[in-house]
């Protein structure tokens, strides 16, 4: 069986997606979890194969946690942050719901601060602008050139990841667990990943990062960043729906200038 979504306003939005899907699913010989499979896509119109869910175990959790550090580190070495699928279209890379879909840079970069920074934050708080009041945005502003001096990269290497992996994006299947959907894949750092995971909760998330852990163990002081890697997503959240987002967006601005 198969489920087919139409996207008439943003017929590259099918490509893209298409695209992000076929990149992690290339992590699966690498023991990386299993990803929704592209039937057929064309401008506009992408098929997927139809996920039979079901409420996930605790040991799927624990599988997924490991599969998911194993294709973190599925790239090639000296990878940029930035870098796109290898069919990704010859348009900006997109984010959001698929009715408010948002264009954000297509940089490549040698470190992820900078590359966050510039091509993700930095064109989120130029939208939200009119939103800010000046003492916000200056410390949007601030938080942003935190992030972008480098200070909080921790020397890790691009992964590839996602991008927006929250828990309606991670569907279960009865015999094969974890199956990712709707990414927005691209070479960026892997907290960012373990932080979205966090930021609207996921089943059984304790067993998924206790095992991620143990697969790949996380720089030291991974969970003081959390907020660092969420600000992105809030501020997207605040821009799409609304002030109820602003006091968690600024707490994690507040967050990147503290540590």
């Amino acid at each position: 069986m198969s489920f087919t979504k139409h996207s008439p306003g943003r017929p590259e939005a099918a490509m893209v997606e298409a695209a992000g899907l076929r990149w992690l699913a290339s992590a699966r010989p690498q023991g990386g979890p299993r990803v929704a499979e592209v039937l057929s896509v064309e401008p506009g119109r992408l098929e997927l194969e139809r996920i039979t869910t079901t409420s996930p175990t605790p040991q799927a959790a624990e599988e997924f946690g490991a599969a998911l550090a194993r294709m973190h580190g599925s790239l090639q070495p000296g990878t940029a942050f930035g870098a796109l699928p290898p069919d990704h279209p010859d348009t900006p890379p997109l984010f959001g719901p698929a009715e408010q879909l948002l264009e954000v840079g297509d940089g490549k970069h040698a470190t992820w601060g900078a590359f966050h920074a510039q091509e993700r934050l930095a064109l989120i708080l130029e939208l939200l602008g009119p939103e800010l009041s000046p003492s916000d945005d200056r410390t949007l502003r601030a938080a942003c050139e935190r992030i972008a001096s480098g200070e909080l990269d921790q020397d890790e290497p691009a992964a590839l990841i996602h991008g927006d992996l929250w828990s309606e994006n991670v569907l279960w299947h009865a015999q094969e667990g974890a199956v990712l959907i709707d990414p927005a894949a691209h070479a960026g750092h892997r907290e960012s990943d373990l932080a979205m995971l966090q930021l609207f909760g996921l089943p059984h998330l304790e067993r998924v990062l206790a095992s991620y852990q143990e697969q790949a163990s996380l720089a030291e002081g991974w969970e003081d960043r959390v907020p660092v890697h969420q600000l992105f997503f809030l501020a997207v959240h605040w821009l799409l729906f609304g002030p109820s987002y602003r006091r968690p967006t600024l707490a994690a601005a507040e967050r990147a200038l503290a540590l």
